[in-house]
């Protein structure tokens, strides 16, 4: 973590995502623009556009079996052709618009074949182009060619020749030959009816796959380099507070700073009751320095000081003894531990009598100070009461010759208390759950009446579990919009930090407040 002194590292502008970003942002504003000039600077030309819809065999009745009047004459190697004929430019085509010398427009050519018999064809609504279709106009057919009368279309109208042919085989090369004033004849490459028609042209369909690479570029530089999107604020800022949930506040901050340049974050964490009453302390002497300070606490502390709290998780916490100890799976009554923590038992077989490892074991309470939210949640739910047993020892060592009272220590943190818990012989002790699940065997967790928060359980609050308690951030006022506080605890709801969480054995509130209710 940060050492807290000093500004932060400066903010590296020219980051790939950064290139990536501003390069997305000109293309798509380019691109428009581009599409702009081009509509207007471009001249716009007319265009008679043509295709072969269908060009299927007929056969000749010796192969493909047939039925009805196609055995006349000149039917050999016959086929039909479909010919679509359109308009499909931005401009009206008249009919002093066909450049040809002859009285048609255009002539329809089918190489190798000869022309039986034509047809046309044309949409409802433009039924007035029939009358362009006379020989005057020149609509006829010689061998294999037609010829087409000079027909006015307005831009997206079309008609079809349907031509039987003989004489050659289906798939034979057809061309549509003609000029235009300031236009072309040509090939388009629209689609046959039992295809599906393309929304977008091949370039605009380029573009819009160059976006979308860019766009995904991007996105995924950050989600993989950072883990989860959030938004990142600079400047510094102090954790402090709960001992019991450091670990969740430390692996939260150090993921932060690793995805934000700029952010400065120091853990200090000294006990719920000691890190919140230090922010208030420090909100009456400088209130800017106060907000960037942010302060965990195990269960509510912060209303004596009119401060502002997150409810970030429901924490869980459990009595442990020295792997020595085993109290089985019903493991203690509410009514026993009070009386441990009222000094009413010396030994530890005076609580589980008919043990004789356990007969003359003394009893030593590893307890933490009144500073501590863990112990404050453990005399208001599990003793309801004060720790009446007074301090006796500043080691957690039972005196060498025996007294007639019990052993009794305070330490400064939930681990202190674990290392001891698991060192000393006869020694009890509270922790949070996720901080004793990593001691393993070492240290042995109490259930209290045959319950537990096990994991099945979590989610629903661990049922009549009592030792547990809601986890606040407090803050001097309203964290502002753009600190560092405030983006931290933005940060918190992040489905990352969820997880994290949850995995050290909490369970969030952000998102599932009607838990820890």
């Amino acid at each position: 973590m940060s050492s807290g002194s000093g500004g932060g590292p400066p903010v590296e502008w020219l980051s790939l995502e950064n290139v990536i970003a501003v390069g997305t942002s000109v293309l798509g504003l380019l691109v428009p623009i581009a599409m702009f000039l081009y509509d207007r600077r471009v001249p716009r030309r007319k265009r008679i556009g043509y295709r072969v819809q269908m060009d299927s065999p007929i056969g000749d009745g010796a192969f493909n079996p047939r039925l009805g009047d196609f055995d006349v004459p000149n039917m050999a190697d016959a086929s039909l052709v479909l010919l679509r004929i359109e308009n499909d430019g931005s401009q009206s085509v008249a009919d002093n618009d066909y450049t040809s010398s002859e009285v048609h427009g255009l002539t329809a050519e089918f190489t190798g074949r000869t022309v039986q018999a034509v047809s046309v064809t044309q949409p409802s609504g433009i039924e007035h182009l029939n009358s362009h279709f006379t020989n005057a106009n020149g609509f006829e057919h010689v061998a294999g060619t037609v010829t087409i009368p000079r027909v006015p279309l307005n831009p997206g109208d079309h008609f079809k020749l349907l031509v039987l042919l003989s004489g050659g085989p289906a798939e034979g090369e057809v061309k549509l030959i003609g000029g235009l004033r300031d236009g072309r004849v040509h090939r388009n490459s629209a689609p046959k009816p039992d295809e599906k028609q393309r929304t977008f042209s091949p370039p605009a369909r380029l573009l819009s796959g160059a976006l979308a690479l860019a766009v995904l570029a991007l996105a995924g530089i950050i989600v993989l380099r950072s883990g989860d999107p959030i938004e990142c604020e600079q400047g510094e800022l102090t954790l402090t507070g709960s001992t019991a949930f450091e670990p969740v506040v430390r692996t939260i901050a150090e993921r932060y700073e690793s995805k934000c340049q700029g952010a400065d974050i120091v853990i200090e964490a000294r006990g719920s009751e000691d890190g919140v009453s230090q922010l208030a302390e420090l909100g009456e002497r400088s209130p800017d320095a106060a907000r960037s300070v942010i302060a965990f606490s195990d269960g509510p502390m912060g209303g004596r000081w009119n401060l502002t709290g997150t409810e970030v998780a429901l924490s869980f916490f459990t009595l442990v003894v020295h792997p020595g100890i085993d109290l089985g799976p019903r493991g203690l009554s509410a009514r026993q531990v009070r009386d441990i923590y009222a000094g009413e038992y010396r030994r530890w077989g005076d609580v589980v009598p008919g043990r004789e490892e356990l007969a003359g074991l003394p009893i030593v309470l590893v307890s933490r100070g009144d500073e501590s939210g863990t112990r404050q949640i453990f005399q208001d739910r599990v003793l309801k009461g004060w720790e009446r047993a007074p301090s006796t020892s500043l080691d957690c060592r039972p005196p060498a010759t025996p007294t007639d009272s019990v052993t009794r220590c305070e330490l400064g943190s939930t681990r202190a208390v674990l290392d001891k818990v698991e060192e000393q012989p006869g020694a009890v002790g509270y922790s949070e759950v996720g901080l004793a699940k990593e001691r393993g065997a070492r240290v042995n967790t109490v259930p209290l009446d045959g319950d537990w928060p096990n994991e099945a359980r979590i989610d629903l609050g661990a049922g009549r579990y009592p030792y547990k308690d809601i986890e606040y951030a407090y803050t001097f006022g309203r964290a502002p919009a753009g600190s560092l506080a405030a983006g931290f605890l933005a940060y918190l709801d992040e489905a990352v930090s969820q997880k994290t969480i949850r995995d050290k054995g909490h369970l969030p509130c952000l998102r599932e407040p009607e838990q820890c209710g």
